[in-house]
């Protein structure tokens, strides 16, 4: 991108953005570019001095720059920390569930009605099933509990 500084036939000045100095001249030529002041489209390049960064102008910046870094908010950070820990122990249960169980798919709700009924082979399943099949399952007295979400879950 690059800004020019523009001016109407009658000496009306301006700055807009081009894309490059070919852009500018493609959209002067067709009259596209127009004064915002008084609508001609009689415009040209005005004289610009180049923008050299002294040392003195560069350090100014640096030290702008480092009054709009936030400092560190030590209530934010244990917050994160404590999401973390969170998170941690959601990802170890649900490993130790997944490692130690049967994953049934979505035969889960028929497969703990059979386990709760003694019909099948009594053990620890995982698997999905609808809201209405979870709240069937726990009004027949079945327990049921539902895996943690994952953060990465939410992607």
């Amino acid at each position: 991108m690059i800004r020019y500084s523009l001016t109407c036939q009658d000496d009306h000045g301006f700055e807009t953005w081009f894309r490059s100095s070919a852009d500018f001249d493609a959209l002067a030529a067709k009259g596209e570019v127009a004064c915002p002041e008084c609508g001609s489209i009689n415009v040209t390049k005005a004289l610009m001095a180049p923008a050299v960064a002294t040392a003195k102008k560069r350090e100014a910046r640096a030290e702008a720059m480092r009054e709009l870094v936030p400092v560190a908010n030590p209530q934010a950070t244990e917050i994160a920390s404590k999401r973390a820990e969170l998170a941690a122990m959601m990802r170890k249960l649900r490993e130790d569930v997944t490692r130690d169980a049967d994953y049934v798919g979505d035969r889960f709700a028929e497969e703990a009605r059979r386990i709760h009924f003694d019909e099948a082979e009594a053990r620890g399943i995982y698997g999905e099933a609808t809201p209405g099949e979870v709240r069937e399952l726990v009004e027949d007295g079945i327990p049921v509990v539902p895996l943690p979400r994952l953060p990465e879950d939410q992607h």
